[in-house]
């Protein structure tokens, strides 16, 4: 069921002589032009009572009416899962997703993901596109996603991620003993194979990673990244590209491998740990109705410092050669 809501207003004299689609992005900014143009192609806009092209010219004056369609999330139902939810206010929500949680129904999820929990403890985030999610994260990975509760703060929010000013900043364990941090700027598309792969690719989209080096252990290496710019898999992708793949990636990864004389409290808890160690520790924007820049970060969660504890106690039982 599709809700529809009129809006009205006058346009201004100085937006005379401007396209339609110009003038309704100007009039109505909680909207985003796509939208807008929509709305003018299913007919949904008229100016002085009648039909106009998202090309056409005003005139300055004129009274436009758009009959505005806020489409409820049809197929996720609200269901009573549990959330950790860091920050709550009118505008905005932060939520710290575990591992194994799905963002967001897809074939063979289709429920039983964040978008589920959402809408059940949030219940007028119905009216927002995808519950709210400004972004999203995969669902071996944990850590920090933002939500928006309105339209126009989801506008804004969408707006800083497709400028990049979205700062998210990551925690992963990659196997290998990186030297020390770098970027990676290498364009991510569709493996031409496998196509629930992605792979660096010279046609695929512009991509850019950032990362430094906080601890290193013989076989192993802590690093803190810093997203540039957002494709599905980016860490996970680039990562592997360099030749240091996220610990446990059960599709970047490859095969496990141990340092010479791994211990076998280590061997054991590589081996239990089935998921890429990928953490989002950090996330920045700014707030759209404070407009201050505001931020949050967490701690990792308890299977990734388990790894960790693990590593710097087999630290010293690791035989050279495997440094």
């Amino acid at each position: 069921m599709r809700h529809v809501k009129r809006l009205g207003a006058e346009i201004p004299d100085e937006l005379g002589g401007l396209r339609l689609d110009r003038v309704l992005a100007r009039v109505f900014p909680d909207y985003s032009r796509n939208k807008l143009q929509a709305w003018i192609l299913k007919g949904r806009v008229h100016v002085d009572g009648k039909r106009m092209r998202a090309k056409d010219r005003v005139d300055g004056g004129e009274w436009v009416e758009v009959d505005s369609e806020v489409e409820p999330i049809l197929d996720c139902e609200p269901q009573a899962i549990p959330l950790d939810v860091v920050h709550e206010d009118a505008s905005i929500i932060v939520i710290n997703k575990p591992a194994g949680l799905v963002v967001h129904p897809a074939a063979g999820n289709p429920d039983g993901t964040l978008q589920n929990a959402l809408l059940h403890h949030f219940p007028d985030l119905v009216s927002i596109p995808r519950a709210g999610m400004i972004h999203r994260i995969d669902k071996d990975t944990s850590g920090l996603i933002a939500v928006a509760r309105t339209l126009p703060a989801h506008k804004l929010l969408v707006e800083q991620l497709q400028k990049r000013e979205i700062q998210r900043h990551y925690i992963a364990v990659v196997t290998g003993r990186i030297t020390a941090g770098g970027t990676i700027n290498a364009p991510i598309g569709r493996h031409p194979v496998d196509r629930k792969r992605n792979t660096v690719t010279d046609n695929g989209k512009p991509s850019v990673t950032h990362y430094r080096v906080v601890e290193r252990f013989s076989y192993h290496t802590l690093i803190r990244v810093r997203l540039e710019t957002g494709r599905t898999h980016q860490i996970r992708v680039h990562m592997a590209h360099i030749r240091y793949p996220l610990l446990g990636d059960p599709v970047y990864g490859g095969r496990l491998k141990f340092p010479p004389g791994c211990p076998k409290s280590l061997e054991e808890r590589l081996k239990c740990f089935r998921r890429q160690a990928l953490h989002a520790v950090r996330l920045g924007f700014v707030h759209p109705e404070t407009n201050e820049f505001s931020e949050w970060e967490i701690s990792l969660p308890d299977d990734m410092e388990m790894v960790l504890d693990e590593l710097r106690l087999a630290e010293p039982l690791i035989a050279p050669e495997g440094r």
